[in-house]
């Protein structure tokens, strides 16, 4: 039996979001595990910072700014990455948006589109660039769509947000079976209460953060790295024959 590798030695990978929180930690252990991390976002500087967390560690990294709720730039971005790289192997769509806090029948039609253009459209479109470069390299990839457990049991007055990430589950599985044979696996993660500014109205209230804990059987939220071995794990060649999966990692909140 050959040996579990979780090395990414020579793999180009795209993580969104990539300036804090989750996508920070994910794109910092891939580039720990040999990965050369293209960093994205809608600020260059914040990327910057983490380009430089990266290479004082010894990885490789760059930045290339992108609003992926905006077709034009995502289609731009990849044309770059097609010129500077020559191929893609491994995509993290991690990068949304949560801008209404409230009742269902509150939310307004930019409410919608807003969370819906950055949360599903952008990531259903970046996987479709980004499989076409994968193909075209012929070296088949790795995708991981950061979704959420909200998308399995909505949270109370995050509907809309829960709607997109329920919708993300279903886009993983779909391109799931139709990039098998393409030698591309899509998966998805699921977090649950992490530690990041989508919770910091949550962790800076006590009464609703000790509610939250108390929902967790771990007693606890977790830190945007303990995120990060999940991914390293679905994009790795340690998950030669996972592909269409949902890894919760949520401290056992819907245990």
């Amino acid at each position: 039996m050959d040996k579990v590798d979780f090395r990414l030695d020579g793999k180009i990978a795209l993580v969104t979001g990539a300036s804090r929180g989750i996508g920070e930690a994910i794109a910092i252990t891939l580039a720990d595990y040999g990965a050369h991390c293209i960093l994205v976002s809608r600020k260059a500087e914040a990327l910057a910072l983490v380009v430089e967390k990266i290479q004082a560690r010894g990885g490789k990294a760059d930045a290339i700014a992108c609003h992926v709720g905006n077709l034009d730039q995502i289609t731009a971005l990849f044309k770059e990455v097609s010129e500077r790289f020559g191929r893609l192997d491994i995509l993290i769509n991690n990068a949304a948006t949560n801008p209404y806090f409230g009742e269902m029948l509150g939310a307004d039609e930019g409410v919608w589109n807003k969370t819906f253009d950055v949360n599903l459209k952008g990531p259903f479109f970046m996987v479709q660039h980004a499989a076409k470069l994968m193909i075209a390299s012929g070296g088949g990839g790795a995708i991981v769509n950061v979704s959420s457990i909200n998308g399995i049991k909505p949270a109370p007055l995050q509907g809309v947000y829960s709607i997109t990430k329920a919708g993300l589950i279903s886009m993983t599985l779909a391109f799931a079976k139709e990039l098998a044979q393409k030698k591309i696996r899509v998966n998805a993660l699921l977090p649950g209460l992490v530690e990041t500014n989508f919770s910091k109205a949550i962790l800076a209230d006590p009464l609703i953060s000790d509610y939250a804990h108390k929902m967790i059987p771990m007693g606890r939220h977790a830190e945007p790295m303990e995120m990060a071995g999940a991914v390293l794990y679905l994009v790795s060649d340690a998950a030669p024959f996972t592909t269409g999966a949902c890894l919760v990692a949520d401290g056992g909140a819907l245990a």
